[in-house]
């Protein structure tokens, strides 16, 4: 069999992301503080790149130069500042193009006076005041239940090396609402010891403060801490030991037939069960608070709303005038090496200033087309969310979903009826029961719970009830869909709602 050579002639087309598009595409995802981290890092690792430095008054001398000879023409009419605003926007990328291909004609000075990131459409914003955590707050530690049980571990008296080791072991593999997280007879195979010695180690530290401490599961955690009671209490141990499913359901009626005893005592002995953690490590778990920077600013300003972009603590950009003349020299030395230095860096920052000033223009683009489809949510609250998706947004600014996608994600919005991530206004419709506008599916979850929240506790609404009342109110749901968003919003079935007690 012989191999024979050939050459052969395709045509073909194939998508290629360009390391700028790349960077591009990563920036427009990136929230405001991410962002800053961007800019502030690429600062430090290109050298072309500066910070502008602001006035007193918080605006660039650029801009305040704008606006001196803005007011000194007089007012402009809408047509002239649309195409003021464009020229502005694409006289720069003109600019840029000129820039990096290296002509020597190029005008340095324009570009450093007309060219930075403030030069923007897009509204921006500096926030004077910013209410942060006090280093108090930041710096503390606090004792976490692994440090509480290992020095408790460490004052015990009468344990072998082994037993210490085995109980080391235990209090390494708790979770942290303090339940033993591994398998007994494997963390005692492991140190070499008898499960029922293990058992033993186990039950001294489930003695161990908070108590309960190490349970396998809720009924051996609320059963220890039973026996500490002072006097103990027979019937309340039986209904731990016995009745735990029934408990849970609130069937006091079953319990106290089982039992033989009258329903005011087991509603006596439930009120001492329901004093009981069941989570005994959870005083112990402090989880880290996080604080949320709106990315967007929305206003009501008489009757129409503003969108500014929060823009406290981003850096200026601008190409640093040191640079210019520095490749000026190296093009007049012939000097390659730093000139092409100089190119590579430059058209890194020229990159960077032209995609957030893109990314900038897109959000406030985004943000504008969903004001205004959803300005009745705006005005009036969650109830009067309509439904949207990623399509209809896209097609009012033509641009495609992914994009509206990328936007729209980690990003948040402060609003008049407060704080939303962009994404939340993107959701599925419920239809009317009389064909008329559908609703929201938030709007229909914001229903339901207010429903649970004014429902009587004795009584509680069952699904099908919600069902009916909804129905009542134009809303056409089926039952399974309102089980569906009363488990997305944490609320629990009708039958353990209900509070007898």
């Amino acid at each position: 069999m012989a191999l024979e050579i050939k050459q052969s002639l395709r045509l073909s087309q194939q998508l290629v992301m360009t390391p700028q598009l790349q960077q591009a595409i990563k920036l427009l995802q990136l929230n405001r503080m991410e962002l800053a981290e961007v800019v502030n890092q690429e600062l430090m690792e290109n050298p072309v790149l500066e910070e502008l430095a602001e006035t007193p008054d918080g605006e660039t001398p650029a801009s305040a130069e704008g606006e001196a000879a803005a007011a000194a023409e007089g007012p402009m009419s809408p047509e002239a500042e649309q195409l003021r605003d464009e020229e502005a926007f694409l006289k720069p990328q003109a600019k840029e193009e000129q820039l990096v291909s290296g002509k020597d004609d190029f005008n340095w000075d324009s570009y450093i006076e007309d060219f930075n990131s403030s030069s923007s459409s897009a509204p921006s914003m500096r926030e004077v005041n910013e209410e942060l955590p006090s280093f108090e707050n930041v710096l503390t530690k606090t004792t976490s239940l692994e440090d509480h049980l290992t020095w408790q571990l460490s004052m015990a008296t009468g344990l072998t090396d082994q037993e210490r080791k085995l109980g080391e072991l235990i209090v390494g593999n708790l979770s942290d609402d303090g339940y033993l997280n591994a398998n007994l007879e494997d963390l005692a195979k492991e140190t070499g010891m008898e499960f029922e010695d293990a058992e033993e180690v186990l039950k001294i530290i489930q003695n161990f403060d908070p108590v309960g401490v190490g349970s396998r599961n809720l009924q051996e955690c609320l059963a220890i801490q039973s026996r500490f009671m002072n006097p103990r209490q027979e019937l309340v141990e039986k209904i731990i030991d016995k009745h735990l499913p029934d408990l849970e359901r609130k069937n006091y009626q079953a319990i106290a037939k089982a039992l033989g005893v009258s329903f005011e005592k087991v509603i006596a002995a439930t009120r001492l069960i329901l004093e009981f953690e069941p989570k005994p490590g959870r005083s112990f778990h402090t989880s880290d608070t996080q604080y949320i920077t709106p990315d967007i600013y929305v206003y009501k300003v008489a009757e129409e709303f503003v969108i500014v972009l929060n823009e406290d603590g981003m850096p200026k950009l601008r190409i640093s005038p040191y640079y210019k003349n520095i490749l000026a020299s190296a093009q007049k030395e012939q000097n390659k090496v730093t000139k092409e230095y100089v190119q590579d860096k430059l058209r890194a920052a020229v990159w960077l200033i032209r995609s957030i000033h893109n990314r900038q223009k897109t959000i406030y683009k985004v943000t504008d087309a969903i004001v205004k489809r959803q300005r009745e949510f705006f005005e009036k609250g969650v109830q009067q969310l309509k439904p949207m998706i990623l399509k209809d947004v896209a097609n009012d600014i033509g641009m495609h979903e992914s994009t509206i996608s990328r936007v729209t994600t980690n990003k948040f919005v402060h609003t008049p009826v407060g704080i939303f991530e962009l994404k939340y206004f993107f959701n599925s419709s419920i239809n009317a029961a009389d064909g008329s506008d559908s609703l929201a599916s938030e709007a229909v979850k914001e229903k339901i719970r207010q429903m649970v929240s004014k429902e009587d506790p004795k009584n509680p609404l069952s699904d099908q009830k919600i069902v009916e009342l909804l129905h009542s109110e134009n809303i056409e749901i089926a039952r399974r869909t309102v089980a569906k968003y009363r488990d997305m919003l944490g609320i629990l079935s009708s039958g353990k709602r209900k509070k007898i007690i």
